[in-house]
C-alpha cells in the first residue's frame, strides 16, 4: 500500500536502518513506557480501588482489561487514521486524549465511571498513539528491525521501574485521586512522541489525471474501451467497474482486509488470543499478591520495579540474539513463550519475598524475551509495507483475550480466595499459546519445502530446454533435418 497526500502518489524511501531512525526509537520507547508501561503500573492503583470501592478481584480487574481490549479494538483505527490523515497528528490525538480518561477518572464516584474514564477514553487514547508509532519504526528498519524493536520495546520496563514506587508514594501523599491527576498530566508527553514522527517518504509526480485513471481500471479488468458511438454500452460497463475498483482500492489503501485470508496470519493471530489471556493477570495481580502474603506497599512496589529491570533486560539481550539470525525467531519466540507459561504455573509456590524476587527475575526475562520478538515475527510474516494493517488486525483479533484475562484471573481469585490462583490460569494460557507457534513453524517448514521441490523442478525443465537447443543447434550446422531425428 503506497500512501497518498493531498492527491499525490507517495513512495516511501528505503529504510535507512538508523539515521533520523533512533528518534523514531526514542519515540517509541517512550509510547510503550507511557501505554502498557502504566498499564503495569496500575496494580498500585488497583489495591486502593479495591479497598476504597469495597469491589470484588473481578469488578476491579475490569478497568485494567477493559484498558487492553479497548487498545486492541482500536488499533484498526488507528493504522485507518494515520494512512488517511498522518502519523504525527493521530499519535498527538491520542496523547490528548489518555490524558483527558485520566484526569477524569481522578473524579469517578464509582467502578462504571472509571470503566469509561480510564478504561475507554484512556485506551483508545492509546490505540491512537501505540499502533502508527510502532508501523513507522518498521519503516525506518529493515536490517536491524529486531534490534530496534527490542530498544524500543525497554521503554515499557524503564517507565514501570520508575513508575511503580512513584505512584506508590503519590498514592501516600495525595490519594489515589491526586495520583492519577498526576499521571495525566505526565500522559500529555505522548503528544511530544507524535511530533517527532517524521515521516519517511519521497513525493512523486501524479502518474495519470482522473480521466486517465478511469481508463486504466476497466483495461485491469480486461474491458475495452472504444470511442465509437456503438461502444457506448461497454463504457459504461467499464465505467462501473472502474467505480468498484477505486472503492477496493481506496479500501485497501487504509485498511489491507486481505490479510485475514492469510492462513500464517490467522494462526499467529490466534496465538496472540491465548497469549494476551496470560500476559496481563500477573502485572496486575502481582502486587496484590504480595501484599496478602504479608509484604508491606513499598515491598510490593520493589518486586514490580525488580521484574521492570530484568524484563529490560530480557528484551535487549533476546532482541540482540534474534538480530544475528542464528535461529529463525519464531522459534525464538516459542521456546520464550513456553518458559514464560513455567514460570507462572510455578509462582503461587512462593511463600516469602526472597522467592517472590526469584520469581520476578524469571519472570522479568522471559517476558521481556516474548516481547522483543512477537512484532519481529509479525513484520516476517507479513513484510513492513502490510504492518499497519497487519497490527491492526492482530491487535483486533488479540482483544478478546486481553479483554477477558484479568476478570477470568479475578473470578478464579475470588472463588479459590487466592491470588495464585490468577498466575496459574495465565501460565495454562501462555503454554496453550505456544502450540499455535509450534504450528505456524511447521506451516513455514513446510512452505519452505515446497519452494525448493518447485525450483528445482523449474531447473532440471530449464536445463532439458537448454540440451534441447545446443542439439537443434548441431543438426543445424550439419545441414540435418533436426525435427525428423528427433
Amino acid at each position: 500500500m503506497e500512501p497518498r497526500v493531498r492527491g499525490r502518489a507517495v513512495r516511501r524511501a528505503p529504510p535507512p536502518d538508523g539515521g533520523y531512525g533512533w528518534f523514531i526509537v526514542f519515540s517509541t520507547f517512550l509510547v510503550f513506557g507511557l501505554t502498557f508501561g502504566v498499564i503495569k503500573s496500575f496494580g498500585i492503583f488497583y489495591v486502593e480501588i479495591h479497598h476504597y470501592f469495597a469491589t470484588t478481584a473481578t469488578g476491579s480487574s475490569w478497568i485494567t482489561s477493559i484498558t487492553v481490549a479497548t487498545i486492541h479494538i482500536g488499533a484498526p483505527v488507528g493504522a485507518a487514521l494515520s494512512e488517511r490523515f498522518s502519523h504525527r497528528s493521530v499519535v498527538m490525538l491520542g496523547g490528548l486524549l489518555s490524558s483527558v480518561g485520566m484526569v477524569a477518572g481522578a473524579y469517578a464516584q464509582n467502578l462504571v465511571q472509571l470503566y469509561i474514564t480510564v478504561g475507554f477514553i484512556t485506551g483508545f487514547g492509546y490505540a491512537l498513539t501505540w499502533t502508527p508509532t510502532v508501523t513507522m519504526l518498521g519503516w525506518y528498519f529493515e536490517r536491524r528491525r529486531p534490534l530496534a524493536n527490542a530498544l524500543a520495546s525497554t521503554g515499557e520496563c524503564v517507565i514501570t521501574f520508575i513508575f511503580t514506587p512513584l505512584f506508590q508514594l503519590l498514592v501516600d501523599n495525595f490519594t489515589w485521586r491526586g495520583a492519577m491527576l498526576v499521571q495525566g498530566a505526565i500522559q500529555l508527553h505522548l503528544c511530544v512522541c507524535g511530533a517527532l514522527l517524521r515521516p519517511l517518504k519521497t513525493p512523486v509526480r501524479a502518474q495519470q489525471k482522473q480521466g486517465e485513471l478511469e481508463l486504466e481500471a476497466p483495461t485491469r479488468a480486461g474491458l475495452k474501451l472504444d470511442t465509437d458511438s456503438d461502444s457506448k454500452p461497454e463504457a459504461r460497463t467499464g465505467s462501473s467497474s472502474s467505480s468498484s475498483c477505486c472503492v477496493d482500492s481506496d479500501l485497501r489503501h487504509y485498511v489491507d482486509y486481505t490479510l485475514v485470508t492469510n492462513v500464517h496470519f490467522v494462526v499467529y493471530s490466534l496465538f496472540g488470543v491465548f497469549a494476551a489471556l496470560g500476559f496481563f493477570a500477573p502485572a496486575l495481580f502481582l502486587v496484590p499478591f504480595a501484599r496478602s502474603l504479608g509484604l508491606d506497599e513499598y515491598e510490593a512496589a520493589l518486586l514490580v520495579s525488580l521484574s521492570a529491570a530484568l524484563d529490560l533486560l530480557g528484551r535487549v539481550l533476546f532482541g540482540w540474539v534474534a538480530n544475528l539470525r542464528l535461529v529463525e525467531t519464531v522459534r525464538l519466540l516459542t521456546v520464550s513463550v513456553t518458559l514464560l507459561g513455567t514460570v507462572l504455573l510455578l509462582c503461587p509456590l512462593a511463600a516469602t519475598f526472597g522467592q517472590l524476587a526469584a520469581f520476578c527475575v524469571a519472570y522479568g526475562l522471559t517476558y521481556g524475551a516474548t516481547v522483543s520478538m512477537h512484532i519481529t515475527v509479525l513484520a516476517e510474516l507479513v513484510g513492513p509495507e502490510r504492518l499497519g494493517s497487519a497490527l491492526g488486525f492482530f491487535m483486533l483479533i488479540r482483544s478478546s483475550g486481553g479483554l477477558l484475562g484479568p476478570p477470568i484471573a479475578g473470578f478464579f481469585i475470588d472463588k479459590m480466595s487466592d491470588y495464585g490462583t490468577g498466575f496459574l490460569m495465565a501460565g495454562v494460557a501462555l503454554i496453550v499459546s505456544a502450540l499455535f507457534l509450534l504450528l505456524l513453524d511447521q506451516m513455514n517448514r513446510r512452505g519452505r519445502s515446497l519452494s525448493r521441490k518447485g525450483d528445482s523442478m523449474y531447473s532440471e525443465g530449464e536445463k532439458e530446454v537448454e540440451e534441447q537447443q545446443n542439439f537443434t543447434d548441431i543438426c543445424k550446422k550439419d545441414g540435418k533435418d533436426c525435427e525428423q531425428d528427433v
